[in-house]
């Protein structure tokens, strides 16, 4: 007759906690991977929708009001001069795996005293001097841009406040209004190509990323949490229900 040495119970019941707690963890992880993936689906049906709209003329409307979402990803057309003075490089921005700066210009729309934030597009950054800018051209008088509406550039982590000169690395356009003297719109427009009237290359790249071209990376995620909850259940159950009835029944 074989004898199965049998656990104490208390082991039994962290055991028990130890694997509910980690499934739970791990199915909560998943849940929220699959809720970041339907808000780019939902992201991405918007754009698509949005970009099915005719463009429009955003000095014929009223300014939006901040956190007014309705008029994102809406072609639209711009027409003004460009306030050059106040150009900004955002630092540490990426296109194609290379670092470098999204240049943004103020465009003062014309017969009107409120402009909107242009992010006209990206340039390398000088890899023997980080703080070397390059010369973009920015042409006078009237331009018209041609672009896409969308919130204000991202932000990113920064181990102190912002502050001024024209290499930042993060900027809230509310404060931005304050220091130009300018009001701005509370969204910001992305410029898809070269300045109507632009007669030189202005040397931007406009390879603008989408925001929701990752939506598989999500779905992805979700699977590995729900593989290391099944996993943990299956070891539980082997280990701690089928083994030692067997060990019993033999």
């Amino acid at each position: 007759m074989t004898t199965v040495a049998t656990r104490p119970a208390w082991r039994r019941v962290v055991v028990l906690l130890a694997t509910l707690a980690g499934v739970a963890v791990t199915l909560s992880l998943a849940r929220w991977q699959l809720g970041r993936a339907a808000q780019k689906e939902a992201l991405q049906a918007a754009l698509e929708a949005q970009g099915r709209l005719p463009p429009l003329e955003l000095a014929e409307l009223r300014t939006p009001a901040a956190g007014d979402s309705t008029l994102h990803w809406r072609a639209a057309t711009l027409r003004g001069r460009w306030l050059a003075e106040h150009t900004v490089f955002l630092d540490n921005r990426q296109m194609h795996g290379q670092p470098g700066f999204y240049v943004l210009t103020p465009l003062q729309m014309a017969g009107r005293r409120d402009a909107v934030l242009v992010q006209r597009g990206w340039v390398p950054r000088d890899v023997r001097d980080r703080t070397r800018l390059p010369a973009v051209p920015t042409p006078a008088g009237e331009v018209r841009i041609d672009g896409r509406i969308a919130p204000p550039p991202s932000k990113l982590y920064e181990f102190a406040p912002a502050g001024g000169g024209r290499i930042r690395q993060n900027l809230d356009v509310s404060a931005f209004a304050q220091e130009i003297g300018t009001p701005l719109w509370p969204v910001s427009l992305v410029q898809v190509a070269p300045a109507a009237g632009d007669s030189a290359a202005d040397g931007l790249s406009r390879d603008w990323p989408q925001p929701a071209v990752d939506v598989h990376k999500h779905y992805g995620y979700a699977f590995q949490w729900l593989a290391l909850s099944a996993l943990m259940t299956g070891l539980y159950v082997w280990f701690q229900l089928l083994r030692p009835r067997r060990r019993r029944a033999g």
